[in-house]
């Protein structure tokens, strides 16, 4: 058991879903947009991509506007150069859920979209037979749906709220610098998972 801690707050991608922003960069990159990084990573991205990860924007303005800059490109192929950086998950990460949850209260908080959470929840499905990652957590809170993301300290404090959670009980689990400042701001507890850290080496009490 974490000393103090009741509730486990989790990130998505990079936490549990495996990700490579680079992989997207280069395919938009290869479709013709020379400087994606510019608009688009793991640490930062303009205004477009944030309406979209907040829902502010639909996945159809979301192509559509991508492909004025692509004009030759269908809808799929900007999905799936979207899509390129998502990886996969591994069954270890689910079996890890599967355990915290008779000890912990478990939470999801991501900054993603349309297009992402489709693709994830059709990955889950095809590999494991599973609809979606919501079975694992009491709730889960996705971007685009709550109209916020991180790392501004607001979105940590109305889901808190919302769960009926105490920060000083809970722990976030985030691979992204700058959500675990806006984290600590909350007063959450706190935990960077470095890349390339198996989340395994968080919980040593579980044997899998």
């Amino acid at each position: 058991m974490l000393k103090g801690i009741k509730n486990i707050l989790f990130d998505l991608g990079g936490v549990l879903f495996h990700i490579d922003y680079q992989r997207t960069i280069n395919a938009f990159k290869k479709l013709g947009i020379a400087d994606f990084e510019k608009l688009f990573t793991q640490h930062q991205q303009n205004d477009f991509f944030n309406a979209f990860e907040t829902g502010k924007i639909s996945q159809n303005v979301f192509i559509n506007t991508l492909q004025k800059c692509l004009p030759a490109c269908s809808d799929q192929v900007i999905v799936n150069a979207w899509n390129a950086m998502l990886i996969g998950l591994p069954e270890q990460h689910l079996k890890i859920l599967e355990e915290l949850c008779k000890s912990y209260r478990l939470f999801l908080l991501s900054n993603i979209n349309e297009i992402h959470i489709q693709y994830i929840n059709a990955f889950l499905k095809t590999r494991y037979n599973i609809s979606s990652f919501n079975q694992f957590f009491e709730k889960a809170y996705y971007s685009h749906e709550i109209g916020m993301r991180k790392p501004h300290k607001s979105t940590f404090e109305w889901v808190l709220k919302d769960s009926n959670i105490l920060a000083e009980e809970t722990l976030f689990i985030e691979d992204t610098a700058q959500h675990i400042e806006g984290a600590k701001q909350a007063g959450l507890k706190i935990h960077h998972l470095e890349s390339n850290t198996a989340i395994i080496s968080l919980f040593p009490d579980i044997t899998l």
